[in-house]
């Protein structure tokens, strides 16, 4: 089962998502397809930022919620969370709070973490990450 990260639901709205990405993504059925409330959050965040708010939004409601599961932040995430997090900063660690969130709902669920952007992951103990879309 896989967590999409924020980057790689973006890559399936652009004018020329990745070839890979899309082949991957028409071999699953949506009960192994993921992503988090976090992800949804800046989604939202980034089309309300933008002047084409309405129109990212819509590709969104149209092409990937409807296609993916979402998992809420809850209290064994946030337990996750602050265990990482302290870890993390024992070894002079730094990881992004929505990162370090979305690293602890994929360990939660035992999700394997689908990004471009592994580098942002590959620090945190026990996450299994892979790059479907080739950007890093």
């Amino acid at each position: 089962m896989y967590l999409f990260d924020t980057d790689v639901l973006s890559n399936i709205v652009k004018r020329n998502p990745s070839p890979v990405l899309l082949e991957k993504l028409g071999n699953l059925p949506k009960k192994l397809q993921f992503t988090s409330a976090i992800n949804v959050g800046e989604i939202y965040y980034g089309a309300n930022r933008s002047n084409r708010k309405d129109q990212i939004i819509n590709a969104f409601k149209e092409r990937v919620f409807p296609k993916v599961n979402i998992i809420a932040f809850d209290e064994t995430g946030g337990k996750l969370f602050g265990k990482l997090k302290a870890e993390l900063e024992k070894q002079s660690l730094v990881c992004s709070e929505p990162d370090l969130r979305i690293a602890s709902i994929a360990l939660q669920h035992d999700l394997k973490l689908i990004t471009g952007n592994t580098k942002h992951f590959i620090k945190i103990p026990g996450l299994s990450v892979e790059n479907w879309i080739g950007e890093d």
